[in-house]
């Protein structure tokens, strides 16, 4: 608590609140003062009126809780959800996907192109990929593209197929690889590591100048403007958004000088295979021009295997029932130690992109090389997804000094649990590898939470119920509870783990005096919540920088 008397009234002062700032120091206050965009005072209610001038905004919470804003650690806000595109989520059957599109085909008989979002591989049958033929009958002569749930895959039609140009011995695309029938050598329709190649700045450029109108700028810019909006209105104050190409980066420019930025941006940059030095140089320029407290650039995302559902990741032992098959690293283990100790030596963040125990295994070993080529530093990598992961690996997060970037609501029982493709591919032998929240907690790993929008809901409330229960939205049996964690815990992952993952922790994280005055009032204390009331909780008050963004309707 700040005991000197105030000089200066307060901008903006929040009484009547249960404030858990998430800050040991002082855990609970009633009250906060802010000035110049930053906290200045926590304490009880009675010493609020000494900061508290005319001309002082007041909050009266109301008795309710009151948190740090929203970190959320791997959110692909620019990425979005697109309203142009067929809506396929929730759909777990092959006629439920041709219904959806021949009804949106009917309403735009016009359209040059479908476009479609969020399929789900469970819904093709047989447990196989889907195929250029499962499309056609809805589609016609109109080419389609559509996305998986995950972005990681593209699913064509014939007329796409020809459209873009996608052959026998043309299969290897700026924007993917495309899958070809083992005994005609044609290709299907389906198109890997979209994730990967697709969403890069050559991928994009590709799908631009092929006239794919999901690439273009201005739908771009529309998923981003959409995802920024929910982003606030769910509390989310600062956003990591995990893969950029330099070409994005005036996206956020144009957001920002729309006044649609009001949520703080981490933008990391991505890193495929083939980058050069003079693009490490461009991206360590674009860090130095983009070091604000508002938009930051600096990270960079790289991949070393893929995901579980396709069985592109990679495992340490076969995927179930697929015989010696176990999924392919992007990068030999050698080749892989080496670039990433490269990157570290010029003081690079790496993100990586890693699902699988082997994947993972392959990246806690490059760190170790790393440190033992660099020597130690406090760099703070991050194995991001860390979905089936050795229980011999846990204990080397701490050591290490790796951070552990999740999102609890990929182990929901609904999306990974027995009966969905990713628990049917580990197979139930591996089912105690599933993101294991707890253990690595235990182990004093710092978990930084997230949502992978549009891979999954953004809402914090969301992550952090399926954190604390591991069961579906609508209730029923859990799923390897063994691996929940506390409340408390789950806030801390989404707040203070989330900042200190991203070298914000002296500035954001928690409700300390100093910190940037970001925070939310929610409509229910989740703390003292039972855990299936946490879902439906609302940030009815979002502040950044002192400033009040958002109140709920």
């Amino acid at each position: 608590m700040n005991r000197t008397a105030p000089t200066t009234p307060a901008d903006l002062v929040l009484t009547g609140a249960r404030i858990h700032t998430v800050d040991p120091a002082l855990p609970e206050a009633q009250a906060l003062a802010v000035l110049h965009g930053r906290i200045v005072w926590l304490g009880p209610d009675t010493g609020a009126a000494d900061w508290t001038g005319p001309d002082t905004e007041l909050i009266d919470a109301g008795g309710r809780l009151v948190l740090p804003g929203f970190i959320d650690a791997h959110n692909h806000v620019r990425l979005g959800s697109d309203a142009a595109c067929v809506q396929l989520a929730g759909v777990r059957t092959l006629d439920g996907i041709h219904e959806r599109i021949r009804t949106w085909h009917a309403a735009h008989p016009d359209a040059e192109w479908i476009e479609a979002e969020a399929f789900d591989y469970s819904a093709i049958p047989g447990g196989r990929m889907p195929r250029a033929a499962d499309l056609d009958p809805v589609t016609g002569d109109t080419p389609a593209f559509v996305l998986s749930y995950d972005v990681h895959t593209a699913w064509l039609n014939t007329a796409a197929l020809r459209r873009l140009g996608i052959a026998r011995g043309r299969t290897s695309l700026p924007f993917g690889e495309a899958e070809t029938d083992p005994v005609t050598g044609e290709p299907t329709g389906f198109v890997k590591d979209f994730a990967v190649k697709g969403l890069s700045r050559d991928g994009h450029r590709a799908l631009r100048e092929l006239g794919v109108p999901w690439a273009a700028p201005d739908r771009q810019y529309g998923r981003l403007t959409k995802s920024l909006d929910d982003a606030i209105g769910y509390g989310i104050t600062t956003v990591v958004e995990p893969q950029n190409s330099l070409d994005d980066l005036a996206l956020f420019e144009r957001a920002r000088a729309e006044g649609r930025l009001r949520s703080r941006i981490v933008a990391a940059l991505f890193h495929p295979r083939g980058t050069t030095a003079a693009d490490l140089e461009d991206f360590a320029d674009a860090a130095r021009r983009f070091d604000g407290d508002r938009l930051r650039v600096g990270p960079l995302k790289l991949y070393i295997d893929d995901v579980v559902e396709p069985r592109t990741a990679a495992l340490l032992e076969p995927y179930a029932g697929c015989g010696h098959h176990r999924g392919e690293t992007f990068y030999p283990a050698e080749e892989f130690a080496g670039l990433l100790a490269g990157l570290d030596a010029r003081g690079f963040q790496c993100f990586v992109h890693a699902t699988g125990d082997r994947g993972i295994r392959t990246v806690l070993d490059a760190v170790e090389h790393a440190r033992t080529v660099n020597g130690p530093r406090d760099a703070r990598h991050q194995v991001v997804h860390v979905e089936c992961l050795d229980p011999a690996d846990v204990p080397r997060f701490a050591e290490l000094g790796v951070v552990a970037c999740m999102q609890p609501r990929h182990c929901a029982p609904e999306i990974a649990g027995p009966g969905q493709d990713w628990a049917e591919n580990v197979g139930p032998d591996r089912w105690h590898k599933a993101w294991p929240m707890r253990s690595l907690h235990e182990a004093g790993t710092v978990l930084a939470f997230s949502s992978d929008w549009n891979v999954a809901e953004m809402d914090p409330m969301v992550g952090i119920y399926t954190a604390v229960t591991r069961r579906p939205l609508d209730g029923g049996e859990a799923w390897q509870p063994g691996e929940t964690v506390d409340v408390e815990t789950a806030v801390h992952g989404y707040t203070m783990g989330s900042a200190y993952a991203n070298f914000l922790e002296e500035e954001r994280g928690s409700l300390t005096v100093g910190k940037l005055a970001d925070f939310v009032v929610l409509s229910r204390d989740i703390l003292r919540a039972a855990p299936e009331d946490i879902p439906g909780t609302v940030a009815e008050t979002v502040v950044v920088g002192g400033a009040i963004v958002h109140r709920a309707r």
